[in-house]
C-alpha cells in the first residue's frame, strides 16, 4: 500500500523555502489568511515559470505537497524532493501511485499543490486538466486559487531561466471554493462541469490579482 508523504517532511521543505525565496527575491504575499487553517485543501497555482512551485511552497501558511512532473526528479533532486514531501507524477499516463499519494494527503487533512494547466505555459489558466476537479471532489477539499505574478519577468535577468534576483514576485491567495455541485457525483459529466466552474473561478482570481498588484499588463 502506498503511503502519503508526511506533513512533517513538507514542513521541512517550507522552512527551507522561506529563507531561500526571501533571500533571492522579494515576495509580496497577499491573502494568505484565506487558506483554511486546518483540514484538506488544494492550492491551484498558475504556472509560467520554474520558480512558481518553490515560491508558493516557501510562502504558503501551511506545508504543501506538490504534484511535480517526474522529469524533475533527477540526480540529487530526486531524494531531496522526496525528502521534503513532494509527489512525483508521470504526466504521460494515469499514475495510480501519484493519485493514491495525493488523495492520501487530502485524507490526512493536508495541503495538496497542483498546477492545473499541467505544465508551464502562459500561466493564465486557459487550459485546465480534469485532474484538479477529480481531487477536489474525491478528496472533499476546497480549492484556493493562487496567482504567482512576476516570476516570468525577463528584463534584468542575471541567471537564465530565473526571474531577476531581488525582483518582486507577487503571490496572491484567493477565497476557497467548492468545485462540486454538492451532489457528490464523480461521473465524467460531473467532473467536466466542475472543471468549467474551476476555470471560471481561477481565471477571475487571476484577473483580480493582476488589478490588485498593478500588473494588468502582464501576459
Amino acid at each position: 500500500m502506498t503511503e502519503a508523504p508526511s506533513a512533517r517532511r513538507a514542513e521541512v521543505g517550507r522552512r527551507i523555502g522561506v529563507p531561500l525565496m526571501y533571500g533571492l527575491w522579494k515576495p509580496r504575499v497577499l491573502g494568505a489568511w484565506r487558506v483554511p487553517a486546518s483540514g484538506p485543501v488544494i492550492l491551484a497555482v498558475n504556472h509560467s515559470h520554474v520558480v512558481d512551485g518553490p515560491m508558493v511552497m516557501g510562502v504558503a501558511p501551511r506545508p504543501a505537497h506538490f504534484l511535480i512532473k517526474k522529469e524533475a526528479f533527477v540526480g540529487p533532486l530526486d531524494p531531496f524532493l522526496r525528502g521534503i514531501g513532494q509527489l512525483k507524477v508521470d504526466r504521460a499516463t494515469t499514475d495510480r501511485t501519484a493519485v493514491t499519494q495525493a488523495l492520501g494527503v487530502l485524507d490526512n487533512g493536508g495541503v495538496l499543490g497542483i498546477f492545473p494547466e499541467g505544465t508551464r505555459g502562459e500561466g493564465d489558466f486557459a487550459s485546465l486538466r480534469a485532474g484538479l476537479a477529480y481531487f477536489a471532489v474525491r478528496g472533499n477539499a476546497p480549492i484556493v486559487p493562487v496567482a504567482v505574478l512576476g516570476s516570468a519577468e525577463r528584463r534584468g535577468r542575471l541567471i537564465q531561466g530565473l526571474p531577476p534576483l531581488r525582483s518582486r514576485v507577487d503571490v496572491v491567495f484567493g477565497d476557497p471554493f467548492e468545485a462540486g455541485d454538492g451532489s457528490g457525483r464523480r461521473t465524467r459529466k460531473a467532473l467536466d462541469e466542475a472543471t468549467v466552474r474551476i476555470q471560471e473561478q481561477l481565471t477571475a482570481h487571476l484577473e483580480n490579482a493582476k488589478r490588485l498588484t498593478g500588473r494588468e499588463s502582464d501576459t
